[in-house]
C-alpha cells in the first residue's frame, strides 16, 4: 500500500489527535504501534477491493497500488474504525478503543462503535450524521450521509451483499435485506423484507419496491 505520508508519522498524528482530545498513556501508544500493521493489513485489503479512484495510485513504473491518504475523511473513517474495533477485540486496551470511536465521531461526523461488526470490505461517502447500529452487515455494504441501522424492540436487521443505503435512509428492527438492494434516499425499512435486486423507495409499510434493471 502507498500512503500520502510516511507510514511512522500516521501513528504518529493518530497518538497526537488522541493525546490532545483524551490523554494518551504510554501503554496505549504500545497498543497502538502493536497494532498498527494489522490495522493497515485490513486496510489494504478493504481499498484494494474499493472502485473508488481515490483508493488507488498508479508508481512510477506504472503499477496500481492501494493508496491511503489520512487526510481523506472517508478514509479515514474506515482506518478509525479498524483501528478501535482490532483493539477491542483483540488487546486489553478497551479504553482506547473507546477513544478512538469517540475521536472517529468527533473527526467525522459518524457512529461507527467498535463492537458492530462491519464486513471486510465496506465503504461509505459523506458519512456525516449516519449510525450503524447492531446488524448482521454483508460484503461490500456502502452508505452515504445521515444514514441509520439499528433495532427495533430487540430485533436486528440482516443485510445482505452489496446493499447500498443513500442519503438519509433507515433499516431498522427485524429487516431482511437481500443481496445488491439500494435503498433510496430518505427510505425507511422497518421490519420488511427486501428481495435481492432491488430498489426501494418510500417507508414501510407503504414501501415501492422495484427490481433494479442494471444487474
Amino acid at each position: 500500500m502507498i500512503t500520502s505520508i510516511p507510514v511512522e508519522k500516521i501513528v504518529l498524528l493518530l497518538e497526537k489527535q488522541l493525546n490532545s482530545n483524551f490523554t494518551l498513556v504510554d501503554a496505549e501508544k504500545t497498543i497502538l504501534e502493536h497494532s498498527f500493521s494489522k490495522v493497515m493489513e485490513k486496510l489494504e485489503y478493504c481499498f484494494l477491493h474499493t472502485d473508488n479512484k481515490y483508493y488507488s495510485c498508479m508508481t512510477d513504473v506504472g503499477v496500481k497500488k492501494t493508496y491511503f491518504n489520512p487526510f481523506h475523511s472517508c478514509q479515514y473513517t474506515i482506518f478509525l474504525y479498524y483501528y478501535a474495533r482490532i483493539i477491542a477485540m483483540q488487546t486489553e486496551g478497551r479504553l482506547l478503543a473507546d477513544k478512538l470511536y469517540y475521536l472517529n465521531k468527533m473527526m467525522n461526523g459518524v457512529d461507527l462503535y467498535h463492537q458492530i461488526e462491519l464486513p471486510a470490505v465496506w465503504g461509505c461517502e459523506h458519512p456525516m450524521g449516519s449510525i450503524m447500529g447492531r446488524a448482521t452487515f454483508g460484503e461490500y455494504f456502502f452508505f452515504y450521509q445521515g444514514c441509520t441501522v439499528g433495532g427495533d424492540h430487540n430485533t436486528y436487521p440482516v443485510i445482505g451483499h452489496h446493499v447500498r443505503l443513500f442519503a438519509n435512509s433507515t433499516v431498522l428492527g427485524e429487516s431482511h435485506i437481500g443481496n445488491n438492494v439500494w435503498i433510496g434516499a430518505g427510505a425507511l425499512v422497518k421490519n420488511t423484507d427486501i428481495p435481492d435486486n432491488s430498489l426501494v423507495f418510500g417507508q414501510s409499510p407503504n414501501l415501492i419496491i422495484k427490481q433494479r434493471k442494471d444487474i
